[in-house]
């Protein structure tokens, strides 16, 4: 297939296989939250060792996403599509079936591990094949399947849990995944752009390597001390292999990541404010439901019930958006986004025992309008002025940064967690203040309000980067090198 003859693209089916598949690539994240307590209980595990189901998924995504770029040059982007929609597949019956923390982790690992191919092979197909003119519509779409799952993830998996097993959350992706498997057979077409002529080992080994020696520092940094020596040792050994990743890439002769992409400014700025936003928005992913069912004794579907009007606001504001986006530009759209996303964490960071309900559904609410307003505009700006054939390079990149710094988001945010409870509850024991279960609950609480505090201030450093953008001018774009 010649990508350039635009005239012949068919649009709407195209859409439609990728919005299943990245739809069920999303489910899979979502559903799960709600049910780190009960997992807790069911595996008899602590929450440092659950956490891993959610980062270590995280992380797998982040760390093949690198891999998308060479993959779907040499193999194309369809079938890498088709590989890693089969594979997502399979490692969700395996999920399933897991026997105790350690093979849920594993599964979920390599379930995410497909996950990352997935994001990454769907945002390149749009930027490669639909005509200019329609990829912010398109990216709506992409961005609509990923609220989609979210929009109707906590409900649904909450009455899941509610009426039947854990295994359920698993179980439901394999039919989805077998629909997302024949619409990709039948609806995308074939096509190859760039055959890269080698495979970047040592880049692949230390962008791998480096990534988990970050993340295991951070996740474990708590428990071992930050000060320890395996603590400070993962950090500059992980810092190291990122440096020498990014010194080998861009003297590469075929990298693994074209880091050259980093010159364009404008995909830059939007790069790291997408990071900074996604980071944000896993303190109130993740915590919200842990504090409902943890300290408000909700049960999983009225967590899910909670969640709903948020998720369902954040599903309908995608494709709005991407119909603002050619009126209003990035810059607009983003900066409102964010003051939304910080007014709505600051909100998050006033909870206490017996809040209502309705209070976390509107800070809810007011976050989730700020990452709607935020999230099609900075994908969208970012890949503007990116060569086609640089394009997958670039949405690599874009799902590999996001991931890893998602993963790390996650650990620290639980490590915080942690560290100001253990703080708090030493504070309310000296003063006396109640018995022990309501001091466990009050200190839990006041640990869950200093994180949102972290995440509102974190989205705040989005702003000043609004000022790194340029007015898109035609022609400008990265030059290819060679």
């Amino acid at each position: 297939m010649d990508v350039k003859q635009e005239s012949k693209i068919h649009f709407w089916p195209i859409m439609i296989a990728i919005f299943f598949g990245n739809f069920v690539s999303v489910l899979s994240t979502t559903t799960i939250n709600i049910a780190v307590p009960l997992l807790m209980n069911h595996f008899h595990s602590s929450l440092n060792t659950m956490q891993w189901m959610v980062t270590g998924f995280m992380l797998a995504t982040g760390v093949t996403a690198p891999l998308a770029g060479y993959l779907g040059g040499r193999f194309s982007y369809k079938r890498l599509y088709l590989f890693a929609l089969m594979g997502f597949t399979m490692f969700s019956l395996l999920c399933a079936i897991a026997w105790n923390p350690t093979s849920l982790i594993v599964f979920r690992m390599l379930q995410g591990s497909c996950s990352g191919l997935i994001m990454a092979c769907t945002m390149t197909i749009i930027f490669q094949v639909i005509p200019v003119e329609r990829r912010p519509f398109a990216v709506s779409l992409w961005s609509l399947s990923a609220m989609v799952a979210p929009a109707i993830g906590p409900t649904f998996s909450g009455w899941l849990l509610q009426y039947a097993s854990w295994h359920w959350l698993f179980l439901i992706n394999i039919p989805i995944g077998i629909i997302a498997v024949i619409l990709t057979v039948t609806l995308i077409p074939y096509y190859r752009m760039n055959v890269p002529k080698s495979f970047d080992i040592p880049g692949f080994l230390t962008v791998v390597l480096g990534s988990l020696s970050l993340l295991t520092a951070f996740s474990q940094g708590n428990s071992w001390g930050w000060s320890s020596w395996k603590t400070l040792s993962l950090i500059l050994v992980g810092i190291v292999l990122l440096v020498f990743f990014v010194l080998h890439e861009l003297k590469a002769e075929v990298p693994l990541l074209n880091l050259r992409v980093f010159r364009n400014r404008r995909f830059t700025a939007m790069l790291s404010i997408y990071s900074l936003v996604t980071i944000a928005m896993y303190a109130g992913t993740y915590l919200t439901p842990l504090f409902l069912q943890t300290v408000e004794g909700a049960t999983t579907l009225k967590t899910g019930l909670i969640l709903l009007p948020s998720s369902i606001l954040l599903a309908l504001l995608s494709p709005i958006v991407g119909k603002m986006y050619p009126k209003f530009g990035p810059v607009k759209l983003i900066s409102a986004g964010i003051l939304f996303i910080f007014i709505g964490l600051f909100m998050m960071s006033r909870l206490h025992t017996n809040v209502s309900y309705s209070f976390i559904m509107w800070a809810m609410v007011v976050r989730n309008l700020g990452i709607g307003l935020a999230n099609v505009p900075s994908s969208t700006a970012s890949m503007e002025e990116i060569p086609v054939e640089w394009s997958g390079h670039a949405t690599s990149i874009n799902n590999w940064v996001r991931n890893v710094l998602s993963s790390l988001g996650i650990a620290v945010f639980t490590s915080i967690l942690s560290t100001r409870s253990i703080l708090h509850s030493k504070e309310l024991i000296s003063s006396g203040a109640g018995n022990a279960d309501s001091i466990r609950l009050l200190s839990f609480t006041m640990g869950v309000n200093d994180v949102f505090v972290v995440g509102s201030i974190i989205v705040l450093f989005g702003l000043p980067l609004m000022f790194l953008l340029r007015k898109k001018r035609s022609g400008i774009s990265v030059q290819s090198a060679g």
